[in-house]
């Protein structure tokens, strides 16, 4: 079901670069370029020189200048290999509202043609396209992926632990958020044998990497088809991914709210008059006492969104089943979602924007936090926005084995894995 692999990392050399957090970053699709421009001050050796950022080159040569400065690096030992296949322990420690938490995963190489992997997010044309360059210049898997799977014995990390031990990490570095990340290279033969073990007979799920994990199936394709044949684990046939087990704690998922804008019609009086048909309305005095309305209904298991506009927020709670306000020959645990009642019985019902104009992005912006869509509100950038509570990790995983791709914007999981911390070079036979 999961067939996965020790590889021999590729890793800055600490010697060189010095503090690892001066040349980390985020994945490429959340660099923008404010973050560039800050990642190139930081460091001459920075991360984004080789990955590139969300917004494609306008010069393809750039992806061949990104390759020659991978191959410059690793012939300076700016990057270096590590001698020995392993797996690496990755730990993040972070604080989400207000909470302190701890994440536990493991880096590995995932076999593309040998495990079966879930997915809940449809891909985009676009992105692929730029990765799938990218892979073609650099023969390599410069980010890896972020997987999710389901085991309750802890098996994995528990093997994983005990050859840690107490000893220190070999890389640690602090992301732009102020979380600590922190990673130790596992090459003990018994430790290895009982994670493949372990993750042998369970599915895995994708949380984020939906687009690199088709490009690199693609790259495959396009590798066998020119002759090529893989030199062991580390080349085309696999890609490095984090996995981490939903059985332990520390796997957040954070809301996406969404800003309404453009309409040509918007009324916020008819807005509530229509929302009642399916929706209780209560008018909410402040945004503490909204945030504190979606916690208590998260807790309670109620659908309810926050909506804000001008200058009030109001609750509204579901009054009815998800199956009645949510059409279509969806999987029961699609219909459930969150994302799924706000598209489907608000934006689409009310507001007029169906599947089509949400991917078309002109009527509505997402952003991070709920603080952020109430401050482009309260700036005049939008008509109404609407607050929500996050994705359940358990949801994700429903609808992933329901073979569904949830709605657009579904999942934020947080914090985002770094890029930097440890990459794989194909090693590829071309006669």
């Amino acid at each position: 079901m999961a067939k996965i692999h020790p590889f021999r990392g590729i890793r800055y050399n600490q010697k060189i670069v010095g503090d690892l957090s001066q040349v980390v970053t985020q994945p490429y699709d959340r660099i923008g370029p404010k973050e560039e421009e800050e990642y190139l001050r930081r460091s001459p050796y920075n991360f984004v020189r080789l990955i590139g950022t969300k917004t494609p080159p306008k010069d393809e040569g750039e992806y061949l200048r990104r390759a020659a400065l991978f191959r410059e690096w690793l012939s300076q030992g700016v990057l270096i290999q590590d001698e020995r296949p392993g797996f690496y322990l990755y730990r993040v420690r972070f604080v989400h509202e207000g909470k302190n938490y701890e994440r536990l995963g493991f880096v590995a190489l995932l076999d593309l043609r040998e495990s079966q992997v879930k997915k809940h997010e449809r891909t985009l044309r676009g992105p692929k396209e730029d990765r799938l360059k990218l892979f073609r210049a650099t023969e390599a898997h410069l980010e890896h992926i972020f997987l999710l799977y389901r085991d309750p014995e802890r098996r994995a990390s528990q093997a994983l632990r005990s050859a840690v031990g107490g000893r220190a990490p070999d890389m640690q570095a602090k992301d732009d958020f102020g979380n600590t990340h922190e990673m130790w290279h596992v090459s003990d033969p018994g430790a290895v044998e009982e994670v493949q073990a372990a993750l042998a007979p369970l599915p895995v799920y994708i949380a984020d990497g939906h687009h690199r994990f088709e490009t690199a199936g693609i790259f495959m394709e396009e590798c066998f088809q020119r002759g090529w044949k893989p030199l062991g684990p580390e080349s085309f046939t696999s890609i490095p991914v984090t996995l981490v087990n939903v059985a332990e704690p520390g796997c957040v998922i954070r809301p996406t709210p969404r800003v309404v804008h453009g309409l040509s019609r918007f009324s916020l009086g008819e807005f509530l008059r229509q929302v009642q048909e399916d929706f209780q309305v209560e008018e909410l005095p402040d945004f503490p006492c909204a945030r504190e309305r979606l916690a208590q209904a998260l807790s309670r298991g109620e659908k309810v969104f926050v909506a804000y506009s001008a200058g009030k927020f109001f609750a509204l709670k579901l009054r009815k089943s998800p199956e009645e306000v949510v059409p279509g020959a969806h999987a029961p645990a699609w219909k459930r979602l969150d994302v799924a009642i706000l598209h489907k019985a608000i934006l689409e019902k009310i507001l007029g924007i169906d599947e089509e104009t949400l991917a078309r992005g002109t009527h509505v912006e997402y952003t991070h936090t709920a603080e952020e869509a109430v401050a482009l509100m309260d700036e005049g950038k939008g008509q109404i926005a609407f607050l929500l509570n996050p994705t359940q990790v358990e949801d994700v995983l429903a609808v992933a084995d329901a073979g569904e791709p949830m709605p657009q914007k579904s999942t934020d999981f947080y914090p985002k894995l770094l890029s930097g911390l440890v990459a794989m070079k194909m090693e590829i036979a071309k006669g």
